[in-house]
């Protein structure tokens, strides 16, 4: 068994989170995955009134009585207002959850310190999710309990700074004092294994997840990923400034093609529009929509379940490090 902060805080098997993933990580994954002895993963941004949000946490509560997350994002949304954000973190204390995690600005930032002080008092963890030092400081300064250190490797949002994981971890752990998650580039034991050798309290991932038999999504689009490599992810919509890592496919070549030649928001909000997942997670039209996955993609190479992908996670980061510590003379 594996033991790290992350397992004694949350009281939970292994020290493995999935990361917040739109129209995907709903009340099942996120109940398989808590009941594999990880913490799953509930994105509030999925769901657009109090009923909605409180009901997939009741949901979520029935097919599990273990701990998991719920991410809220504050990134730039067209449908996700400041009143839906004050809403999800309002929803997240009265219903206790085990910890959020906050990505885009800092909860301090987008909501007040009252936020902060409302989850705390609820006893819900607190984790933002950073692509720096500087970040992670000011999240520490605050009061969130730890950070997601996310490297550019992640899928989805990276921050500009364009930091690995192999970097990112140590140096945040350098500078604070409190818990740090490696994200980035994360899918076997043995990436796993390296992020506890960085210092990292535990790993956040989810391409992997993404890539399971409990994701709720269509076959095709799981398969795609299992065919893919390293190589085909790229970043995008650096020239809106929300940089996003993206699976290589043709509406990204669009994508792609709008940016080169100056285009702005006004062409490339019909390319990146949110409806186009939730489409696309259901038809499986691979080309259709911009799948957030990282490059983790080149070490998926099957479609297991929740629970076979963290118990042979947790059994070969175990004997990574037996072997290891066997090079020691």
């Amino acid at each position: 068994m594996i033991k790290t902060a992350i397992t004694e805080t949350f009281g939970v098997e292994y020290p493995i989170i999935c990361g917040a993933m739109m129209y995907i990580c709903e009340p099942n994954l996120c109940a398989a995955i808590s009941n594999a002895g990880g913490l799953g993963n509930l994105t509030a941004g999925m769901y657009h009134t109090e009923e909605e949000f409180k009901a997939a946490i009741h949901e979520t509560k029935k097919l599990t009585d273990k701990p998991f997350m719920v991410n809220i994002t504050f990134m730039p949304s067209v449908h996700i207002t400041k009143e839906h954000q004050q809403m999800y973190v309002q929803v997240c204390a009265d219903e206790k959850v085990a910890g959020v995690e906050i990505s885009g600005m800092p909860i301090d930032k987008a909501v007040g310190m009252e936020a902060i002080e409302l989850l705390k008092k609820a006893n819900v963890k607190m984790f933002h999710k950073v692509g720096s030092v500087r970040h992670a400081k000011h999240a520490e300064k605050v009061g969130y309990d730890g950070v997601y250190a996310a490297g550019i490797e992640e899928g989805g949002h990276p921050l500009n700074d364009d930091v690995t994981t192999m970097i990112l971890t140590p140096r945040i752990k350098e500078e604070t004092s409190f818990l740090v998650v490696s994200t980035g580039g994360i899918a076997t034991g043995k990436t796993m294994a390296a992020a506890l050798m960085l210092g990292a309290d535990g790993v956040m991932m989810a391409s992997r997840f993404m890539a399971s038999k409990d994701a709720l999504i269509h076959q095709n689009i799981k398969e795609e990923l299992v065919k893919r490599e390293e190589h085909d992810t790229v970043l995008i919509n650096k020239s809106i400034h929300m940089q996003m890592r993206a699976l290589k496919n043709q509406i990204v070549a669009e994508i792609q093609a709008v940016e080169e030649k100056g285009g702005g928001i006004e062409e490339l909000y019909p390319l990146i529009k949110g409806e186009r997942h939730a489409e696309a997670y259901q038809t499986g039209d691979v080309d259709y929509a911009t799948f957030a996955v990282g490059q983790s993609i080149g070490l998926i190479h099957d479609l297991p379940t929740c629970k076979e992908v963290l118990t042979r996670m947790t059994a070969e980061a175990e004997e990574e490090i037996k072997n290891l510590n066997g090079m020691i003379q």
